[in-house]
């Protein structure tokens, strides 16, 4: 599957980044993007960027996990702007609600920290990654809200939910992305949203070293995995794998206007 783009990986936390990067190249990756999750650590996000190489181009996201967004300081949209105009930084992100994780006292500091990141996202066009976990009724309501002052640009990363969240993405003009829960036996609601979604909204993704698909479930996830979620993909839209990397290459250069493979 010779082209495919991981558009979500956390290359800070491979514990042998170059044998990552190595297993990438030889599973036919064209690229990936690596994602922030601490505004604080931008300047490591970055740094990462630096292993872009022809054969495989790294690009990068700025912003601050849900989880995180209690305990980072909020940056100033100034500051935000200031740091995306780097040409390696190819959205904002990642940010949104989780309420598996988060009690009643961070929910505040998280709905401030998304609705900062929707705004840089506004401003610059650079799509925003959204994390949600049990939160879709929130996540809906502030992307609602938000779009009401002005577009912007967003998927919503290793897409774990059902139709309702994915109709109302959909709807507001945002992508989905799938990651290796879609080749999880108990996942049939996700894979019916994969089936139905329209071809011009899916994107593939590990968020290694998280989430390793069917056949490396239990192991440690890596970018080069993205071809086992990729095949799934394929088998439950009836598309053969040359298509389907031909669909998500160009429906992330679409999303991604930074992205040149």
């Amino acid at each position: 599957m010779k082209g495919l783009i991981d558009t979500h990986c956390h290359l800070d936390r491979l514990e042998d980044l170059p044998a990552g990067l190595d297993f990438a190249r030889q599973a036919g990756l064209a690229g990936m993007i690596t994602i922030g999750t601490r505004w604080s650590e931008r300047a490591k996000q970055k740094a990462l960027t630096e292993h872009d190489s022809p054969d495989l181009r790294i690009w990068c996201a700025l912003g601050t996990h849900p989880d995180h967004a209690h305990e980072e300081t909020l940056p100033s949209l100034d500051d935000m702007l200031a740091e995306l105009e780097s040409p390696c930084v190819a959205a904002i992100g990642e940010s949104g609600l989780d309420y598996f994780h988060g009690t009643d006292e961070v929910k505040p500091a998280q709905h401030v920290s998304f609705r900062r990141h929707i705004e840089a996202a506004r401003v610059t066009g650079l799509p925003l990654v959204i994390h949600t976990r049990q939160a879709d009724d929130d996540t809906i309501a502030i992307l609602r809200d938000e779009h009401g002052k002005g577009a912007f640009p967003f998927l919503i990363h290793c897409f774990a939910s059902g139709p309702k969240l994915a109709a109302a993405a959909l709807e507001l003009g945002g992508y989905l992305s799938f990651s290796g829960l879609l080749t999880f036996k108990k996942c049939e609601e996700i894979r019916d949203v994969a089936r139905h979604a329209p071809e011009d909204r899916i994107l593939v993704e590990t968020d290694s070293p998280f989430l390793a698909p069917v056949p490396k479930r239990g192991k440690p996830n890596t970018p080069g995995y993205v071809v086992h979620t990729a095949a799934r993909l394929a088998e439950e839209r009836g598309l053969t794998e040359e298509r389907l990397v031909e669909v998500t290459q160009a429906n992330t250069r679409r999303l991604f206007t930074r992205v040149a493979v």
